[in-house]
């Protein structure tokens, strides 16, 4: 099942760039950042794939890092196989801090 929260958040498209400094990218930012809070952990494994999408290429001045513990919050790893060459710089970091966890040491 997917909350209203969740589809809401990702309705609004993936975060925007940090390098977009127009009105409308501040008012981008303040809807996403309203919107991804109100997003209670843990999300399912199907809200996790879904937040997936909602990366962009950028830190979004540390909405991507909120964004990315939220997928961790799922019971399952969203990105539990190696993304191609060329993917979203945060699926790669989701990938591999999955495999982190399983090689501890």
């Amino acid at each position: 099942m997917i909350s209203h929260q969740v589809r809401a958040f990702v309705q609004l498209g993936p975060l925007p760039s940090e390098l977009d400094d127009s009105e409308d990218g501040d008012e981008a930012f303040e809807a996403r950042e309203r919107a991804l809070l109100a997003v209670e952990p843990p999300v399912s494994a199907e809200e996790a794939d879904l937040l997936l999408g909602a990366f962009g290429e950028d830190d979004c001045f540390g909405l991507a890092w909120t964004l990315l513990h939220l997928v961790e919050s799922a019971p399952a790893p969203a990105v539990s196989t190696a993304p191609p060459a060329g993917s979203n710089p945060w699926i790669i970091r989701l990938w591999q801090r999955h495999q982190n966890d399983k090689d501890p040491g």
